[in-house]
């Protein structure tokens, strides 16, 4: 019987994470007949139950549980060593694994990627974005190399100010401070760190509730509806800068000593910088020009 290896690691960590056969075998592209098999055979190598199915997909026993932490740990092994070997002869290649906040890689990181890749030609990229505060995990889990996150996190590691922005109440026309719980706001999803700064500032400024008329997903859609004259809303310089036609007020405490902003940090750790791939990352992006 065969024992177990890269393939049966991959295996169990995929059905771990969809926590459902037919997504896993989809995302591996094997059958499900032959993903549900190879379970089968490890049961019965190991004498122990895996997986127990149920209505609404699988859940995995407490042997199951620990051969999965056991795949886990295998496969950042297997990848590390990979790593290593690649960055043995001191040239730039391989794979860097980046995780950047949604924001940051919508309107920074392309051109950044760009310059990189023209640099160095050999490098291959693995993007994963999200929330900060899910990037900020990933980093922590050594799922990726290095991180972009936006906001103050709780990070032990290295880190880098790459950037300062202001935030803006911003609309379509003119409008004055004393008026804006009065006025239709645009509320959008965003990561809680933002919610907070700006949650704080209103907190400081008006003693009601700011008056919200539109809740939507993305901070893109916001900013178009605050284009179409639908309300104001409450954005970082990042997504508003290209928009001069809007009229933007920066926000600062009331008695105007204080004016908020939205840092971006690049974290990594120092061990990191061993890899080549990760030093030269690292170096590029901090000699950019701010």
């Amino acid at each position: 019987m065969n024992k177990m290896d890269e393939k049966d690691w991959r295996i169990l960590t995929t059905i771990h994470q969809d926590r459902n056969i037919t997504k896993a075998a989809e995302r591996l592209y094997i059958s499900q007949p032959a993903l549900t098999y190879r379970v089968k055979q490890l049961e019965e190598e190991f004498k122990v139950k895996i997986l127990l199915r149920g209505k609404k997909g699988v859940d995995f026993t407490t042997e199951g549980e620990y051969l999965v932490n056991y795949a886990t740990q295998m496969l950042t092994d297997l990848r590390k060593a990979k790593e290593h070997l690649e960055n043995m002869d001191n040239r730039i290649k391989g794979t860097l694994r980046l995780g950047v906040s949604s924001i940051f890689a919508r309107y920074e990181l392309p051109e950044i990627i760009k310059g990189f890749l023209k640099m160095y030609p050999d490098v291959e990229i693995i993007l994963k974005t999200g929330w900060s505060l899910d990037i900020n995990h990933m980093m922590q889990k050594e799922e990726t190399h290095v991180g972009i996150v936006r906001g103050d996190y709780n990070w032990q590691g290295n880190k880098a100010l790459l950037s300062e922005e202001g935030v803006y109440i911003v609309s379509k026309d003119k409008i004055e401070l004393n008026e804006l719980p009065y006025l239709p706001r645009i509320n959008y999803e965003t990561d809680n760190s933002l919610k907070m700064l700006t949650d704080n500032w209103w907190q400081e400024t008006y003693n009601i509730p700011p008056n919200y008329t539109m809740d939507v997903d993305r901070i893109d859609t916001c900013r178009e509806m605050v284009i179409h004259g639908l309300g104001y809303a409450i954005l970082p310089d990042i997504c508003i800068k290209k928009f001069d036609n809007l009229y933007k007020m920066k926000i600062t405490s009331p008695n105007n000593s204080e004016s908020y902003s939205r840092k971006t940090w690049l974290i990594y750790r120092e061990n990191a910088l061993d890899l080549s791939i990760v030093k030269a990352f690292v170096g590029f992006i901090r000699a950019l020009p701010r």
